[in-house]
């Protein structure tokens, strides 16, 4: 009973339960779903930590749990909380049933990838060789409740999509859409697994490739619509809010670096192929002509390949990066100067930090929490003014860290090096010279949010939930856990009482300033303190017993249950 509450699967627990507990009657069947899906995921997390061998083919991040429980149902209990959300309008018929609708096919497509999930790592414990199952009864048990939750949540999914289709054909055709997003995501966790060994667990990898598919999915199905000239429904390829200019900006950019190391790939070995057959005595320039074959590609894909297709779905009028200018200087004064504030508090903090990490003896987890408070200074005044523009800085930002991420691990000369090197002095044990990811967690934890926000929202405190939790909540927990903690929450854990106690206390306190400060400018304030108090807690529980990359579950549990 001990293994099976620990402290990462009880709070989960009680995470989940607390959606579920606000659950209008109509969301019930997708509750249930939920609720198997959990089962399930615990089970399999319970023997995946019992026995390290099991999942053994799996090259996971050293010193974290397998995270199975927490990766599996953090996404779908998102989605049930926005659905949530929207049924409270929909109610008052504030809001159209599309929405509603295509938020729903959302739920099951996560769902269905994290199902898929489950089902990959069954097949891999009780079928792959060596890892033969137990002759435990224990062992048995585990095998008929994890199979009887798979097959009873696949029931509720066909059940709940049939009856809601007009037509059988419609039914199928979003049967199959769930089903091909199981498949990617599988196929996709594989692929993380292979290249970048060592850099994540099981619960992190689902949790990163279920997002992905479940983003790109929407790309992909407005580009068949447009292709074949036929409209695949809107509510099943419409995620989330309605798609507009900034949106398709955000997912092209994305999606052009995110698939550009393929590309160079192969490039590079045509070109090699070639080379070594025709020039082989000249080697010397090997690396500058792999620069300019980088740089090369990449500015074509970024700046051809990926506006054509963004003009493709998206009537722009203009090349996007044209867009772009004009969205800028449609107001001037307040986004230059935004910009301006931005660019003197980057510099001035890198600067200053970098120097301090190669002088001082301060430890690096608390060198790292200055960035923290860095995204606090520049994201809340531009949220609560320029939310639409910020929407666009924070694509901006991640294409930049992509970029720079993949010079980085490609070595591409005159750069790789020294992105390298100055990369390396904020790094920490999640982290590896493969794969650096805290700057990647810390930007998307506060990104996420806000662009889950964007439709209806009356819930004004949601979209600083990354914010306020990461930037505010953890950085007050490990500053004060590691200067004044001595209580720990487990004999071989570091995380404090003390520390998590400071961290809950600083996110209310922050709160208790926000909420004023937002009602001045015009926000209609609808957040009850209970909801603030438990979300504010259950967070905190979080990040003191996670053993997963904390600035990627805790942003959306703390706006999950803000939602609500």
């Amino acid at each position: 009973m001990a293994s099976l509450l620990n402290g990462e699967r009880a709070v989960v627990a009680l995470f989940v339960g607390r959606v579920l507990f606000s659950l209008p009657l109509s969301l019930l069947p997708h509750g249930l779903a939920l609720s198997l899906l959990a089962i399930s995921a615990l089970v399999l997390d319970v023997l995946a930590d019992s026995s390290t061998t099991l999942l053994s083919q799996f090259n996971t991040r050293p010193g974290a749990s397998s995270g199975i429980l927490l990766g599996a149902v953090t996404l779908p209990t998102v989605m049930i909380s926005k659905m949530i959300q929207l049924s409270r309008p929909f109610s008052l018929n504030q809001v159209a049933y599309q929405e509603l609708e295509s938020l729903t096919m959302q739920y099951w497509a996560i769902s269905a990838s994290s199902l898929s999930v489950l089902i990959f790592l069954c097949i891999t414990i009780w079928c792959a060789p060596g890892n033969k199952p137990p002759p435990s009864l224990r062992s048995v048990w585990h095998a008929i409740l994890t199979l009887s939750c798979i097959v009873l949540h696949t029931s509720v999914c066909c059940v709940t999509l049939g009856t809601s289709s007009l037509t059988s054909s419609e039914a199928a055709l979003k049967l199959l859409w769930m089903l091909c997003h199981g498949l990617a995501v599988v196929k996709l966790i594989q692929h993380v697994f292979r290249t970048f060994p060592s850099c994540a667990s099981i619960g992190e990898a689902c949790l990163v490739a279920s997002g992905l598919v479940l983003y790109f999915g929407d790309m992909l199905a407005y580009t068949i619509a447009k292709v074949s000239g036929f409209s695949i429904k809107s509510d099943m390829v419409q995620y989330g809010s309605k798609t507009n200019e900034i949106n398709i900006i955000i997912q092209g950019l994305l999606l052009g670096l995110l698939l550009f190391p393929v590309v160079f790939k192969l490039v590079l070995r045509m070109w090699e192929c070639s080379f070594s057959m025709a020039h082989s005595e000249v080697r010397t320039n090997n690396e500058t002509w792999r620069s300019v074959i980088f740089f090369s590609s990449l500015g074509f894909i970024m700046i051809v390949i990926i506006p054509a297709w963004m003009q493709f779905v998206q009537d722009f009028h203009m090349h996007p990066f044209l867009w772009v200018l004009s969205f800028i200087f449609s107001e001037p004064l307040k986004r230059l100067s935004l910009c301006g504030y931005w660019v003197c508090v980057i510099c001035v903090s890198v600067l200053r930090f970098y120097n301090i990490s190669k002088n001082s003896k301060i430890e690096r987890i608390l060198l790292r929490k200055y960035y923290h408070l860095m995204a606090v200074l520049m994201f809340v005044p531009a949220l609560i003014f320029q939310p639409e523009f910020l929407d666009l800085a924070f694509g901006a930002a991640l294409a930049v860290f992509l970029a720079l991420e993949i010079v980085r691990v490609w070595r591409i000369w005159p750069l790789g090096q020294f992105i390298h090197k100055f990369m390396s002095a904020f790094t920490d044990h999640r982290d590896s010279d493969l794969l650096i990811v805290s700057h990647f967690s810390l930007l998307l934890g506060c990104a996420l949010p806000i662009w889950m926000s964007s439709g209806y929202n009356d819930r004004p405190l949601s979209p600083f939930s990354g914010i306020l939790s990461l930037g505010i909540g953890d950085t007050m927990a490990s500053v004060v856990g590691h200067k004044y903690g001595v209580l720990r929450w487990s004999k071989t854990g570091k995380k404090t009482i003390e520390g998590t106690a400071a961290g809950i206390t600083s996110v209310l306190a922050a709160c208790s300033v926000l909420l004023p400060l937002l009602a001045s400018t015009g926000y209609i304030v609808t957040e009850h303190w209970i909801s603030i108090l438990v979300a504010g807690t259950v967070s905190g529980l979080l990040e003191a017993y996670t053993a997963q990359l904390d600035n990627a579950f805790i942003p959306l549990i703390f706006y999950s249950l803000l939602c609500l």
